[in-house]
């Protein structure tokens, strides 16, 4: 699936500069205001195109070549206008402090003045013949002028993470009745069973397993409870770390593999205990490894069990021990029977008893239900995306779209996804992707994904004194409520919310970022130049400085650590600021040094420091 490069909101946001007062009379301080109105008027005359050729790229390779091209100028553009701003504060500031005459002659010196014009004055030169000759490619492929609609998502109530509500959960109660069963079914000879779930993604594994582990009937047959999501790598320490805190709140990340082992066992200890080991999909998991593991989980009393959820067969015939036909294949769910799915899809489209009013929209719908394949997450995606819609030209369109002929592997991206996706404003697509450069299951926080979107400039004011912090919410509440993001919990209020990826929805923001959003691996050491949002998952990638494959991503825009077991060194940063003079933000959480660098001052570009 090709990823779609989105440059709208980058020009908005460039000719918005432009066009303000307080930049013009930048542009006269240092005597470049007829070069940047030149360059204005080149960036007005290509965005009149820009939202078809956005539309257009799929079906031309070309179109998209292009788009990238002034993506890239675009970019370049902002680092130079970032310049020139910063600059001309650093300039203003220094002029009112005048207590200290000698420091502002020195700074505002005539020579050091004449050699930031003549340098500004050449950046600029050079934008604008880069941009003349987009323009002049422009014509070749005849854009028509469309103006893009921003229809913003209604916000609706959401069940939080935290617990599942039953009647959201439409058909699955065979399954439910059917897994209690396997785990109220407590043989006196063994130990821990486990069970696994399986299914394709998008079906409803977690779902399942949420409305099993809430049952009243689990709460009284087992002693202990608990749950951990294991997602992309097993690894024996981080599950041990998720288990203690499931038991007792506490996590112990300072703790060896040794005091971590004697601390899960003693919880475990004595205690019937219902463990719930959601999305273990990594086929890495061999049978040494499940034994070795499964060996520290027996100090609870016979008729524990583990409920597994996965994707793979594999993941089940190594970690299952049920018995007959399912001994290999685990508890296997199916794809939703057409009517679930069609309540379902109503369920997310209407209002109460609304259908009734739309017999020609109900119909429609069915026909799409049918594409969906049973898979709930696609039926709620494309629900949500239809339900501040009563435009049957659209219900159509979306029916008729030529991406339901994609084909759709069994781990791949489900075309109702990407359909979605593609029904969003470009302003809201940007804000999605960027989102890719954190690990799956990643728990997100309204204040760090707005701050990150405040410091990339993705937030376009569109009233006079309106708070960007305040368009930010708007934004993830417009992708909360199109189903892009899950368990949606509010803390304080609504003053800050936490909230989710599915494992389906990162697959997509990864693809659609292409090479701009990457994770630092080890098994990931392709880092290409147009790269400029970085995460570092592993420490032995940072221990001795920034790796030799980065040097050639001078213009990163970002790096972060999402992981709390993955510390900055002050060498790291230090290296950071000397490779990466365009970070706009940095995010040290973690950080495993007491003083900041002093040099962190010359990142003139930085508006987002976590420190």
């Amino acid at each position: 699936m090709a990823a779609e490069v989105f440059v709208s909101p980058t020009v908005d946001l460039l000719l918005g500069k432009l066009g303000s007062f307080a930049y013009q009379q930048v542009c006269l301080m240092y005597g470049v205001e007829k070069d940047l109105e030149k360059l204005k008027k080149t960036l007005t005359t290509i965005k009149k195109g820009l939202i078809d050729a956005e539309k257009q790229q799929l079906d031309n390779s070309q179109v998209g070549d292009w788009l990238e091209e002034l993506k890239e100028v675009c970019y370049d553009a902002e680092d130079v206008f970032d310049e020139f701003e910063a600059e001309a504060l650093r300039r203003q500031v220094l002029a009112e402090r005048g207590s200290i005459p000698k420091k502002v002659c020195n700074a505002l010196s005539w020579p050091k003045s004449l050699a930031f014009r003549f340098n500004i004055g050449h950046k600029i030169k050079e934008l604008r013949e880069r941009l003349n000759a987009i323009a002049e490619n422009q014509t070749k492929f005849g854009f028509k002028t469309i103006v893009e609609n921003r229809i913003n998502y209604i916000p609706r109530q959401r069940e939080t993470h935290s617990y599942v509500v039953a009647s959201e959960i439409i058909g699955r109660e065979k399954d439910k009745e059917d897994v209690i069963e396997l785990l109220m079914d407590s043989p006196d000879d063994t130990n821990v069973s486990v069970i696994p779930i399986v299914g394709i993604a998008g079906l409803g594994k977690t779902a399942l397993a949420k409305l099993v582990y809430n049952d009243r009937r689990i709460n009284e047959c087992f002693d202990l409870k608990l749950w951990i999501c294991v997602s992309d790598d097993f690894v024996e320490k981080n599950i041990m770390i998720d288990i203690i805190k499931s038991a007792t709140g506490q996590k112990h990340n300072d703790m060896s593999l040794d005091q971590l082992q004697k601390e899960m066992r003693g919880v475990l200890d004595g205690k019937k205990y219902l463990l719930v080991m959601d999305d273990v999909w990594n086929d890495d998991v061999n049978v040494n490894k499940w034994n070795e593991f499964k060996n520290l989980l027996l100090g609870g009393t016979n008729g524990s069990k583990i409920l597994v959820t996965t994707r793979s067969g594999q993941v089940a015939s190594v970690m299952g021990t049920m018995k007959g036909a399912r001994a290999r294949t685990g508890y296997q769910i199916e794809g939703l029977p057409y009517g679930d799915c069609l309540s379902l899809f109503m369920k997310c489209v209407f209002k109460k008893e609304e259908e009734e009013k739309f017999p020609n929209l109900v119909k429609i719908g069915g026909e799409i239900v049918k594409k969906c394949g049973g898979v709930p997450l696609a039926v709620k995606t494309l629900g949500s995306l239809l339900y501040s819609s009563y435009d049957e030209y659209h219900w159509k369109d979306v029916k008729e779209s030529e991406l339901w002929n994609l084909e759709q592997k069994e781990d791949g991206i489900l075309p109702a996804l990407k359909l979605s996706y593609d029904h969003l404003p470009s302003y809201l697509k940007q804000c999605f992707v960027y989102c890719s450069t954190s690990l799956k299951d990643f728990e997100f926080t309204s204040y760090d994904v707005v701050g990150f979107w405040m410091a990339q400039g993705l937030l376009e004011s569109r009233k006079e004194n309106e708070e960007l912090e305040k368009i930010g919410m708007q934004y993830l509440k417009e992708l909360l409520s199109g189903s892009f993001f899950q368990d949606f919990e509010e803390i304080l209020g609504d003053y800050i919310l936490t909230f989710k990826m599915h494992d389906l929805m990162h697959d997509l923001a990864l693809s659609m970022a292409k090479n701009e959003c990457g994770i630092v691996d080890s098994h990931n050491h392709f880092i290409c130049k147009k790269t400029r949002h970085l995460s570092f998952v592993e420490e032995n990638m940072i221990r001795d400085g920034v790796p030799s494959f980065l040097s050639n991503t001078c213009h990163l825009r970002s790096i972060c650590f999402p992981v709390s077991s993955v510390a900055a060194t002050q060498s790291f940063v230090e290296s950071c600021i000397s490779m990466f003079p365009f970070l706009r933000c940095l995010d040290l959480s973690y950080g495993s040094f007491v003083l900041v660098p002093k040099k962190l001052g010359n990142l003139r570009h930085l508006r987002y420091l976590n420190l």
